[in-house]
């Protein structure tokens, strides 16, 4: 199971007194030294914490892989087109919210996100939808093409009973199952820290996680390189 690190909190730091430091290019290059095998970023149509030149700049310099988080804007779609990462995440998007809340609404949205995914397609970029775990968003995401899934792993995170936390899990189980008959690759993310990621070390097919705030903020007492070689060993085993 690969681990993939999103540095979008790094650039809230920055951003909070809009200094040019903590950098989130270097904190990405750093993770990379210590061992990651890629580096997320979301950028907003806000631009509240990733800018284009975060984006432009990690293209350029990292050497691992970008997966860039995006909404189906079509301004951010033609960014992404032109920067090139390796995989673009489609996930929803609010103003209001603080963080990403949920799942892509794929269902109600499917000739939107079929077209989106076709554009960058013809990039050569794969796509990934971050949805919940559930079968008919895995079927949707399959019919239209989508290489990826990306399981929305919040509300088994944010579970308040193990009961509740075992039922998600088990949704999750099935959704990966799925997806993985159905051809697609299975990412996971949201949520995830160093207390409740070692459970997907049982969690079969699962290509790889995505975690972001967990990290960075452990990084701030014990610096990037340590904050991402503590992951690695319990994602490790």
């Amino acid at each position: 199971m690969r681990f993939v690190l999103n540095v979008d909190h790094v650039a809230t730091l920055r951003n909070a007194r809009g200094e040019e430091q903590p950098d989130p290019v270097t904190a990405a290059l750093v993770a990379e030294e210590a061992g990651v095998d890629g580096i997320v970023v979301h950028l907003r149509e806000d631009r509240r914490h990733i800018t284009e030149r975060d984006v432009r700049l990690l293209r350029e310099l990292i050497k691992t892989k970008l997966d860039l988080e995006m909404a189906a804007n079509e301004e951010i779609i033609k960014i992404a087109c032109d920067v090139g990462p390796e995989l673009a995440t489609l996930v929803p998007e609010r103003r209001e919210e603080l963080t990403t809340e949920g799942g892509l609404n794929v269902i109600d949205n499917i000739s939107l996100i079929k077209d989106t995914i076709k554009e960058l397609h013809d990039s050569d970029i794969e796509v990934s939808l971050f949805v919940e775990p559930e079968l008919k968003n895995i079927e949707v995401a399959a019919e239209i093409d989508a290489d990826y899934v990306e399981l929305h792993t919040g509300v088994f995170a944010n579970a308040v009973t193990e009961a509740d936390q075992f039922d998600e899990l088990e949704k999750i189980r099935a959704a990966v199952k799925l997806a993985k008959k159905l051809g697609m690759g299975v990412n996971a993310g949201h949520g995830l820290n160093y207390q409740n990621i070692k459970v997907f070390r049982e969690v079969p097919d699962i290509d790889e996680v995505s975690i972001g705030h967990a990290v960075i903020a452990r990084a701030v007492m014990v610096g990037i390189k340590e904050a991402v070689r503590e992951m690695m060993r319990l994602i490790g085993g």
